[in-house]
């Protein structure tokens, strides 16, 4: 074993009772992870008070001017480190300035203050995130597996396909799956894409808004496994044009009314207000995402709201089981992969809890 491999290996918690914790945020992208690590006392962190507010250069990630740069991290919340392991942890935090206003990209704070309102908390909203992604070779950007400067065999046996000329990436694959379980995220499967190199995983069932913290924390996983194998993450929509599959982040939703006995009726009223706001939904719901939105490649088209019992064409789907049971949840499928889920989540929760169509206002 080399002397790297030996030093990366080391288990802190045998030599000192200090803690790394690695303070995760979003950059100036809206869509970037930027992260840095810090030595704690220990043995144990378990709640994010624990844990001190912390700072970056905002001028180095686009949040922040040069004359005036500190950006304040605020721990919000705690997995387990399935890199360095031990006692050390992972802490997705959001960004606020000196003077403790949220910044613009802080997306966290605003979906915070609508999971906090009366009414949603009786509501107890679940969301199941379907978060689709693509891989890349590092150095042409094309798809994994595919030829260099050419095409796979069209569309087909690729989804949840097994065999070396069907399934690229599923070493990285499942070495996402075992480390979001190690961390504590609440992953609950993968699949093989329809579009060859192209892959999804599950987040949830979660409570409000740690639906987004624990799918920023996964994201977060993913994209440092990929920098191990030197192969490149994209959540583009749309990744590659033509005839393939894009990559979503189908957003499965339910509210204890819709859990409940008559739930089927609560889904329907619910459907008809996202239809209502159909716009102000697609508006937030990922950058290029009218690449992917086409009516075709089990998509419904981004200009027209529709739904439908288990028809993935739809823009909003009820299960079969569902509509059987006459209570349950139902799947928005408009949301792009590289959507925010602290602004899809808490969006989806304000139309379909807070707001009033008679009157187009909120509670």
């Amino acid at each position: 074993m080399s002397v790297l491999q030996d030093l990366v290996n080391l288990k802190l918690e045998e030599v000192t009772t200090s803690v790394i914790a690695e303070y995760i945020w979003i950059g100036g992208s809206g869509l970037d992870i930027r992260s840095k690590a810090r030595t704690l006392p220990g043995p144990f962190i378990k709640n994010p008070s624990e844990l001190p507010e912390w700072n970056f250069d905002g001028s180095s990630t686009g949040q922040a001017p040069g004359e005036d740069s500190e950006v304040i991290l605020r721990p919000r919340a705690i997995f387990r480190d399935p890199f360095r392991k031990g006692n050390n942890v992972l802490v997705i935090c959001d960004c606020y300035t000196p003077q403790g206003v949220p910044i613009p990209t802080n997306k966290r704070a605003a979906a915070a203050e609508i999971f906090s309102k009366t009414e949603v908390v009786k509501e107890e909203p679940w969301y199941g995130i379907e978060q689709e992604y693509t891989l890349l070779q590092k150095d042409s950007k094309w798809p994994l597996g595919w030829p260099v400067n050419g095409y796979p065999g069209p569309q087909g046996p690729y989804y949840c396909g097994t065999g070396a000329d069907k399934a690229w990436g599923r070493d990285i694959v499942d070495a996402h799956y075992k480390a979001c379980l190690y961390a504590g995220i609440q992953i609950s499967g993968i699949n093989g894409e329809v579009m060859p190199g192209q892959w999804e995983y599950q987040v949830g069932p979660c409570l409000g808004i740690s639906s987004g913290d624990q799918l920023w924390a996964s994201r977060y996983i993913l994209e440092r496994i990929t920098e191990i194998a030197g192969v490149v993450l994209t959540f583009d929509p749309k990744p590659i044009q033509g005839d393939w599959n894009g990559a979503g982040c189908h957003t499965n939703y339910s509210t204890k009314s819709m859990r409940e006995d008559g739930g089927l009726q609560v889904i329907k009223k619910a459907i008809e207000k996202l239809g209502l706001r159909h716009k102000e939904h697609i508006a937030a719901y990922g950058e290029g995402n009218e690449r992917r939105l086409t009516g075709r490649h089990e998509t419904a088209s981004i200009n027209q709201f529709s739904w439908g019992v288990a028809n993935r064409g739809a823009s909003v789907r009820v299960g079969r089981e569902t509509e059987k049971a006459g209570k349950g949840y139902f799947e928005d499928r408009r949301p792009a992969s590289n959507m925010d889920p602290y602004v899809v989540t808490s969006l989806i929760a304000q139309t379909t809890i807070l707001f009033k169509p008679e009157g187009g206002e909120y509670f």
